[in-house]
């Protein structure tokens, strides 16, 4: 035992107070040094997001990196804003107030500018940030197309795999007594490793009945504390935790060992499921429907791709229609207006009734009105391909005449495919197919899971703790002097503690079994019946598709007749229409006559104009019931998928 004055200064007023003093200064040192740290690492942390480029997506599917930027986790990532500015495609197209647009050129348009697509691409992310969910544990959200069985809550709707909590019972780590107890510890934790830090500061004063024990009648305490908890889980089926607790108390009741007391303890605890939750894919159910997802995503995008490529096709074919149709009606006008000036000039003469001249005036109005109408149609046709192909309609593209290079298609025998070939192709190529495919996959997942919950539940725990006791020692002096302070600190304290010098060991297991089950049975019940129901919605789709391949090839086949019938119509009046001009100048037709087979030549003409449309919307739906639009056009989905949501850095779509 060391006097105070004559060894180490181990007085309280001595050289003691000193060193303690500087070992404060010292830690206050450490913790400014620490709180630096972390400004300059939030600092740094803010730094590199603001230099993240903002015309890039980042990948959803992975969480931030860490290093060098440890707080980029706590962080909101950096998404592209959206861009409501056509690419650079759109002005490019644009001459002297003319637009060339050939169908090529349309698409890539559309594919880059197309609000609907954009629309969807987002869709498709969406089902990216389950995937990144449903790797921390956690059940993803569904999207677009994409729906969660409910099968995979069964026990706990609407929840994860787990908390992100301690481990219960067992009690605390540094409260050293031989009672007897029961130590029951379950899973907790989700597949990201959680730390949790806990402190406090605490003063108590208590009034006691008695003097005996604390030899005062009231007892004030301080109390630090300060506890860490890490905490994690995996798709075994296994969760741990290793957890630090410390306190440090000085109290004013005498008679104690320590005091200030410093109780550190360490404790490690591990849990393995061995029958319900144990298998991989049960707990990686999440991550599973959530990877189908983003395919089902995927599937419904590129519907949506097909869908619009489609309408912008049909539209394109409308638009050529019309301007046929504005042609037609205009050399019809210049017949009508030649015929009104002829029979004008005979009546001048006599040769011809004034009625006649009434007749071709009424006719050369009703060509004129045609006319406006085709016009009309035009323009409008026009407005509505370019909200298809645009994200505005900026001043220069609503100013901008569309003149299509590529002429309607002529119909061609190659053009029809045969029925079993077009159905197989359908039954290949189709984004519903693959959906529903997709959305039984999930349901296959859940009922694995309820098969699972069928089980009883089996978990096997152990848990290993140390504990300590230490602090500084007071002693009266037998002479009568000052007291002497034995010292004792967090050195001694640690040193029990990884030397194992008050260990606790747990092991054990905890079995749980529902007599009736019947929770279980009903959800097993319920998800076999969604996948029945799945597997129903599938062949109603396969159904449904044929019928519309069979109608397409129909329709096409159709189509392909009443161009050849509307071409020979058309032929036919054309000679029609010759004969009687020659009728008229051998005197045996009459100008009446001569105007009633022009308009059968443009009826005749505008027939065949909108059969060759007809056509060309049929070869479109032929291609979107067989599933081969973008097979056609030599559009690759990857590429529209892995497109910037910003239209000015948009890559070409072929």
């Amino acid at each position: 035992m060391t006097h105070p004055h004559q060894h180490n200064g181990y007085e309280t007023g001595g050289g003691e107070l000193r060193r303690v003093r500087s070992s404060g200064s010292r830690s206050r040192n450490r913790g400014t040094l620490f709180l630096l740290f972390l400004l300059a690492a939030f600092s740094f942390g803010k730094s590199s997001l603001a230099q993240q480029s903002d015309s890039t997506m980042p990948d959803l599917t992975q969480a931030p990196k860490v290093f060098p930027h440890v707080l980029r986790p706590y962080q909101s990532q950096k998404l592209p804003e959206p861009d409501f500015k056509n690419s650079a495609a759109v002005p490019g197209m644009i001459q002297d107030g003319k637009l060339q647009l050939s169908v090529e050129k349309l698409l890539q348009a559309v594919v880059e500018n197309n609000l609907d697509i954009v629309f969807a691409r987002y869709g498709n992310l969406y089902s990216e940030t389950d995937i990144l969910r449903a790797k921390a544990g956690q059940a993803p959200r569904g999207g677009q197309g994409v729906s969660i069985p409910s099968g995979l809550f069964a026990g706990a709707l609407g929840q994860g795999l787990g908390g992100s909590t301690g481990f219960g019972g067992g009690g605390g780590g540094a409260a050293i007594s031989g009672t007897a107890r029961a130590v029951n510890l379950s899973p907790r934790g989700t597949f990201d490793p959680t730390l949790a830090l806990d402190f406090s500061l605490d003063s108590t004063s208590s009034p006691l009945n008695s003097l005996r024990v604390a030899g005062v009648p009231t007892v004030t305490t301080h109390t630090a504390s300060l506890s860490a908890r890490y905490t994690e889980a995996f798709t075994s089926g296994t969760s741990f935790s290793f957890t630090f607790n410390s306190d440090r108390e000085t109290s004013t009741q005498r008679g104690l060992r320590f005091d200030p007391s410093l109780t550190p303890s360490l404790s490690l605890t591990a849990t393995q499921q061995l029958l319900n939750g144990r298998s991989f894919a049960v707990n990686r159910r999440f991550l599973t429907v959530a990877q189908t997802g983003r395919k089902i995503s995927q599937e419904f995008f590129r519907q949506q791709v097909v869908t619009t490529l489609a309408q912008a096709l049909n539209s394109y074919s409308d638009l050529v229609a019309f301007r046929e149709t504005v042609r037609t009606a205009e050399q019809a006008l210049q017949v009508a207006q030649q015929l009104y000036e002829d029979n004008k000039k005979q009546a001048e003469v006599g040769t011809l009734a004034p009625l006649d001249v009434v007749s071709a005036e009424s006719e050369v109005a009703a060509r004129r009105h045609n006319l406006i109408v085709a016009q009309t149609n035009l323009q409008q046709a026009e407005v509505q391909l370019k909200t298809l192909f645009s994200r505005e309609l900026d001043p220069a593209l609503a100013a901008a005449q569309i003149e299509p290079t590529d002429p309607l298609p002529e119909p061609k025998d190659s053009d029809i495919p045969k029925l079993d070939d077009a159905l197989a192709a359908a039954q290949k190529n189709r984004p519903e197919l693959s959906q529903a495919e997709g959305n039984i996959q999930n349901q296959e997942v859940a009922v694995t899971f309820t098969e699972n919950l069928l089980k009883p539940t089996l978990t096997l725990f152990g848990r290993l703790t140390s504990n300590s006791l230490y602090g500084e020692r007071t002693f009266a002096d037998p002479a009568g002097g000052p007291p002497l302070v034995l010292p004792g600190g967090w050195s001694q304290a640690f040193s029990q503690v990884t030397h194992l010098r008050f260990p606790e060991y747990a092991v054990g297991f905890s079995l749980t079994i529902p007599l009736k089950n019947r929770s279980a049975q009903a959800d097993n019940v319920r998800a076999r019946l969604e996948e029945r129901q799945a597997e129903t919605a599938l062949q109603r789709t396969r159904n449904q598709i044929a019928l519309e391949v069979r109608n397409a090839v129909t329709g096409l086949m159709q189509s392909k007749a009443q161009v050849e019938a509307a071409q020979k119509a058309v032929e036919f009046e054309k000679q029609t229409v010759d004969a009687e001009q020659k009728k008229l100048a051998a005197g045996t037709s009459t100008p009446y006559k001569v105007i009633l087979v022009q308009r059968d030549l443009f009826s005749a003409e505008l027939a065949e104009v909108q059969a060759r449309a007809n056509y060309a919307k049929s070869l479109v739906e032929m291609d979107r019931s067989t599933g081969l639009t973008l097979e056609k056009h030599q559009i690759s989905l990857d590429d529209v998928l892995r497109r910037t949501l910003l239209a000015g850095a948009a890559s070409p779509a072929h």
